[in-house]
């Protein structure tokens, strides 16, 4: 089964989205594009929101979403009880956010990282995995309790379904 990552941005980190898509792609990836797909002035969260509900209904395993400075997208992003996106300016940074903080989307910051930069991250992220053990248990209490009106509170759908696993 081909894995799938979801990946939207706003006009600034648009100038690097088909980098990014053919390294997936490359890497063996299917990708669903959520756009924006120019330059064009846009609000990221028209194109986040989709990035995030194809992570929540398993139409992705995981998601790569770039804006201007990387905090919008990600604030965005991590408004969903099942996302934990990683703002990262380094390779090292994506690589910890998964490792660590079992992070299932990637927040580049366009405008302070270089292309280069920017896929080496998106490769380190994809190919690493959760270290699990102590850092599960930081997982588990980033979100409310479970006896919290949250249904999906602290859940991946990679966590059950191992086709999801990347």
């Amino acid at each position: 089964m081909t894995k799938t990552v979801a990946i939207g941005c706003d006009h600034a980190g648009f100038p690097y989205k088909e980098a990014i898509v053919n390294l997936l792609k490359d890497k063996g990836f299917a990708v669903r594009d959520k756009g924006t797909h120019s330059a064009e002035c846009v609000d990221y969260p028209d194109y986040i929101h989709p990035v995030a509900e194809d992570i929540k209904t398993e139409m992705a395993c995981c998601g790569i979403i770039m804006c201007g400075s990387g905090n919008g997208v990600a604030m965005t992003a991590n408004k969903y009880q099942h996302i934990r996106a990683a703002l990262c300016w380094t390779a090292e940074l994506a690589a910890l956010g998964r490792r660590h903080n079992n992070a299932n989307v990637l927040a580049i910051p366009v405008r302070f990282v270089d292309e280069e930069t920017a896929l080496a991250m998106v490769d380190h992220f994809i190919n690493t995995d959760f270290e699990g053990g102590r850092h599960e248990r930081r997982v588990k209490k980033m979100c409310p309790s479970p006896f919290s009106a949250q249904t999906d509170v602290a859940y991946s759908p990679a966590d059950d379904n191992p086709e999801l696993k990347y």
